[in-house]
């Protein structure tokens, strides 16, 4: 195939706006699903956590594509004389982005001794937390959440050189092929009996929501028309939301007629179809934000906050668990302890865990603001040395 317009072969990498308020809903879901679990009528309790985790996955890979496909389209010929400045660009670019404050909350977590950092810190330090989960078929505390930053960076080991060596024409048979293959292992590690850990976890039973992303980086660098045309409607989306829907209500379906087994146990929809049923839902939602939403849905992805907070999302993602988790924080807690004193002040903070939520949010935004002013901000300078 050929792509559908000439321009196309050296595409602008012009910030799309409407991403930063998509990471914001993703990081926001994620939070909602960490504070209020257990707090949701059951009508409500959604997998809103894997859910966001899943959308971010599919954004990742499309920017990281994006940026890979249109850095190796600009090499002069013959490419591959230009691997090695190729590959250094794009992983001290990630290296700045993502090590200085990941590799700085581990230190400090060290050294104020954090049990599960304690036990697990050369997992954490190799970005493995994720096997360590697999391997054990347990969660691991307040660092639970880095598994979804290991898959990231295990993607990132492979995905550059397996873009630089794959042929135009074989990109989207590659999409399919990482869509298909994680939904089949998924399937076939269900079948098999193996724990639900596994395929939760795992960076190759995650590969889906990077093949779409994939998938879409390919359609907008070089089909342009046809990315209009798949995402201009808002038939995908609907469909998609409509799709996620109708999987979750199966999984709680067959959770409820097998009350005694583990809700992942056997259960074709949470185990195999949920990853792939929110990974369409994050590929139309990103498709059409790419494209830039109307009405409702542009004024909330293009609120200043929604896109500060998504600017800042990585720092709320990696620092909400040690704020608080439904599932694993303890009443000794600092931050439950200082909550318990202000209530004892303003009792009327009490009548409401929405004043709760708004203190943990409000905790966690200050903790990723300093963060992003000081470190993050500061250091992402430096990537403008190392432009593609």
């Amino acid at each position: 195939m050929t792509p559908s317009t000439k321009s196309a072969t050296r595409p602008s990498l012009n910030h799309l706006v409407q991403l930063d308020g998509v990471r914001f809903i993703a990081v926001a879901l994620v939070l909602i699903d960490h504070w209020t679990a257990e707090r949701l009528p059951p009508i409500l309790f959604l997998p809103l956590g894997s859910l966001g985790v899943t959308i971010f996955f599919v954004l990742s890979g499309f920017l990281i594509s994006r940026i890979l496909l249109a850095g190796k389209d600009k090499l002069p010929l013959p490419k591959v004389d230009h691997l090695g400045g190729y590959l250094k660009t794009f992983y001290i670019r990630r290296t700045l982005r993502i090590f200085p404050i990941y590799y700085l909350t581990l230190f400090v977590l060290y050294v104020l001794n954090e049990p599960p950092v304690r036990k697990t810190i050369g997992w954490l330090s190799l970005y493995a937390s994720n096997i360590y989960i697999a391997r054990y078929a347990t969660w691991m505390g307040t660092v639970d959440h880095l598994w979804s930053l290991a898959v990231e960076e295990q993607v990132y080991l492979f995905m550059p050189m397996l873009l630089f060596l794959l042929p135009r024409r074989w990109v989207m048979p590659t999409a399919i092929l990482m869509l298909a293959g994680s939904v089949l292992l998924r399937y076939g590690l269900m079948i098999h009996g193996d724990t639900w850990f596994i395929g939760y976890v795992s960076m190759p039973t995650c590969l889906d929501a990077f093949g779409l992303g994939l998938f879409m980086a390919w359609l907008w660098l070089y089909h342009r028309q046809r990315f209009e045309t798949l995402f201009r409607p808002a038939t995908g989306l609907v469909v998609s939301i409509i799709l996620f829907g109708l999987v979750v209500w199966g999984a709680r379906t067959n959770a409820a007629q097998h009350p005694l087994t583990d809700y992942h146990a056997f259960n074709i929809y949470a185990h195999v179809w949920e990853r792939l049923a929110a990974s369409f839902l994050g590929f139309f939602l990103i498709g059409k934000a790419i494209l830039g939403f109307k009405g409702p849905m542009k004024a909330l992805l293009e609120n200043p906050v929604s896109q500060y907070l998504g600017q800042i999302s990585y720092g709320l993602y990696l620092y909400h668990n040690f704020i608080y988790n439904v599932y694993h924080t303890q009443q000794t807690h600092i931050a439950l302890r200082a909550w318990k004193k202000l209530a004892g002040y303003f009792p009327v903070l009490d009548t409401s865990y929405a004043f709760q939520f708004a203190y943990f949010l409000l905790l966690t935004i200050g903790l990723a603001t300093i963060s992003w002013f000081l470190i993050e901000k500061p250091i992402n300078r430096l990537k403008d040395r190392f432009a593609y």
